[in-house]
Formats: C-alpha cells, sequence, structure tokens
C-alpha cells in the first residue's frame, strides 16, 4: 500500500478547541503527515502558543481565537484561515466536553434525591438548566456551526473532509453525566445526516467516538486530587478496559489520519470507537 495514501500534504487542517491537549495532539498528528493546521480556540493564548511549538518544529501552523458558538467569530477565523493558509481541506471539531455542573453527584436515584437541595448534593434533580444548556450548546452547536461555516468553504473548493468528536458515551450513556451523553449522542447522529447530505458536494463526514482519555474537564472524576491516585470511577473504568489504561492523545493520531486522508476515501458516516475495548467488553 502506497504510504502517499495517508499523506496530506498540500492539505489545510482546521482543528476547533486546538488549544486543548487533545486537539494539540490531533493537530500534531495532521501535521506530520504534511497538513498546515489551523488551531482555533476560545482562549487565544492557547491557540497561538500551541501553535507556535508546531511551528518551531517546522510546521505551517497559525493560532486563530475562535469561538465555536459564535457565527461572526467562526466567519471571522474563517477568512483569517484561507486568507494565511489558502485555503480549508480538513475540519476537526474537537471543541466539547462535560461540566462538573451538569454532573450529578452519585449514579442512581435515592428518595432523599427527591427532596429539596443542599449544598452537599446535586442529583439529577437538582442540575441547573442553564448548567444542561452549556454542555449540550458546546458539544453539538459547538460542532453544528463550524461545519456549516467550513463545510461551505470546502464545498465551494470542491470538496474536504470533516471529522467529529462524539464519545463512547452516546452509545453506551455514563452514569452521572446525562447532559454529555446525550449531547454526544447527537453528535453521532449529526455526523450521520450530514455524511449524508454533504455528499453531493464531494464532503466526507465522519466521527471518532474517544473511550477515556484524561482531561483537564474529566479529571476530576478520575483521578483524587489530594492522593493522586483514582477515584472509585477511575477504578471502574480501567476494570472495564480490556487494554487496562486510559487513552492518551497520541492514541487518537491513526484513527484521525486514517480519516483525513485519501486511506478512507469510500468512508463517510462512519463513527469509530478508540477506546481500548471499552465498548466491547459486557464486564463479565
Amino acid at each position: 500500500m502506497s504510504e502517499d495514501l495517508f499523506g496530506l500534504t498540500g492539505k489545510t487542517a482546521v482543528i476547533t478547541g486546538g488549544g486543548g491537549v487533545l486537539g494539540g495532539a490531533m493537530a500534531l498528528a495532521l501535521a506530520e503527515r504534511g497538513a498546515a493546521v489551523a488551531l482555533l480556540d476560545i482562549r487565544e493564548d492557547a491557540a497561538v502558543q500551541a501553535a507556535r511549538g508546531l511551528a518551531a518544529g517546522g510546521v505551517r501552523a497559525i493560532g486563530v481565537p475562535c469561538d465555536v458558538l459564535d457565527d461572526k467569530s467562526l466567519a471571522a477565523a474563517a477568512a483569517r484561515v484561507v486568507g494565511d493558509l489558502g485555503r480549508v481541506d480538513i475540519l476537526v471539531n474537537a471543541a466539547g466536553g462535560n461540566s462538573p455542573a451538569a454532573t450529578a453527584s452519585r449514579a442512581g436515584a435515592a428518595p432523599a434525591d427527591l427532596l429539596d437541595a443542599d449544598a452537599g448534593r446535586r442529583t439529577f434533580f437538582d442540575l441547573e438548566t442553564a448548567d444542561l444548556r452549556a454542555v449540550f450548546d458546546l458539544n453539538v452547536l459547538g460542532t453544528f456551526l463550524p461545519c456549516r461555516t467550513f463545510g461551505r468553504e470546502m464545498g465551494q473548493r470542491g470538496g474536504g473532509v470533516i471529522v467529529n468528536i462524539s464519545s463512547l458515551a452516546a452509545s453506551r450513556p455514563l452514569t452521572r453525566v446525562p447532559a454529555y451523553a446525550a449531547a454526544k449522542a447527537g453528535v453521532a447522529n449529526f455526523t450521520q445526516w450530514l455524511a449524508t447530505h454533504l455528499a453531493p458536494l464531494r464532503i466526507r463526514v465522519n466521527a471518532i467516538a474517544p473511550g477515556f482519555f484524561l482531561t483537564e474537564q474529566n479529571r476530576f472524576l478520575l483521578t483524587d486530587e489530594k492522593t493522586g491516585g483514582l477515584t472509585a470511577r477511575g477504578e471502574a473504568v480501567l476494570a472495564h478496559t480490556p487494554l487496562a489504561r486510559f487513552g492518551s492523545g497520541r492514541d487518537l493520531a491513526g484513527a484521525l489520519v486514517w480519516l483525513a486522508s485519501d486511506a478512507s476515501s469510500f468512508v463517510t458516516g462512519a463513527v469509530i470507537p478508540v477506546d481500548g475495548g471499552f465498548s466491547a467488553y459486557p464486564g463479565v
């Protein structure tokens, strides 16, 4: 098989959430195959710093401030990418995540949950609508709107590739994170819808469904800040992961490069699990 099948030389990739751990790792993976990369992040300093790190290694990279929930911000970012890098061929929607405020304090409901809320408890019944909406907006609209902005750019130039980031929680809802699981299910469903819708424009749309990767957004659930060890939830995750470890940013590289390159030229509407076997293991 030709090595060029996985090559991305001459392509330009846009990565939303590019200033984050996973977004930065995905940008590096694409850059290593020859792509120029634009790292978009609501935190301009994070985007610029990540881009400088890549540029220091010889990569053509720029950091661009962007709020994925704001159409004007997205339009400005698209204009900047095209102006600086010439085109958009690949979009990776890595912006997303959960919030502690939208996370229930325990896995199952109890009669006490029906009582008035207290300061030490956050049950399903106590979750604030605004906090739930924020998680839905970040993950669903934060994928929908960049697809619309950059999909138009790709369509005008004859095609491209979109890779969304769903989650194993989309197909196997996890306890305590109702908004996140439902939102990522929405991302998976939208990926399939958009793949069908954009196929006539020669735009392929797929998603990666990561398993458990340690990030700043989920560290509070998986590790004990005081001891540095695993929480009970973290231990349960590893016990149900056949490869017996958390994922790292580099673990996403192979699937991402495959989906972004011509190696997957007949693949669209797919949601690819990268979860160490978690979704395949029933626990017995």
